[in-house]
């Protein structure tokens, strides 16, 4: 990250957009809405980068699928514990993931007014430190 010797790199799925039923109104249970998620994963590159290869990475098709599983499979009340979810469901995964960040974005929140969304963002690791902390070994 940012260049610096040490640190893990970045890689990142944006807008990942599944229909959910997280909320704590009967009707966002009953009917469901759009769940926008945001996932920056905290990994070394550097084999993948020299080898070209997709076993030295993360296969984006899988994750997309195990964040699907998460969003579209189960129920929630809280945007945080759907969060929470997917933060653990990645760094459970057989990827070679140290660390991640999660947004997920809510934008048909039943609030009495205009906004833009409602944004939870989570960042988990296997060491239990931040990402930010998180080095290379």
């Amino acid at each position: 990250m940012g260049g610096e010797e040490g640190w893990l790199d970045r890689l990142s799925l944006r807008s990942m957009t599944f229909w959910g039923y997280t909320g704590v109104h009967a009707e966002e249970q009953e009917r469901g809405q759009p769940f926008e998620v945001d996932l920056d994963l905290y990994l070394d590159l550097r084999q993948a980068a020299r080898s070209d290869d997709l076993a030295a990475t993360v296969d984006y098709s899988a994750l997309f699928g195990l964040v699907r599983q998460v969003v579209e499979g189960r129920r929630f009340q809280l945007v945080e514990a759907l969060a929470g979810a997917v933060a653990e469901a990645v760094l459970a995964s057989a990827s070679p993931v140290e660390a991640v960040t999660v947004r997920v974005r809510k934008p048909r929140a039943p609030l009495p007014g205009v906004f833009e969304t409602v944004e939870v963002e989570l960042r988990r690791s296997r060491t239990g430190e931040g990402p930010s902390e998180v080095r290379r070994a």
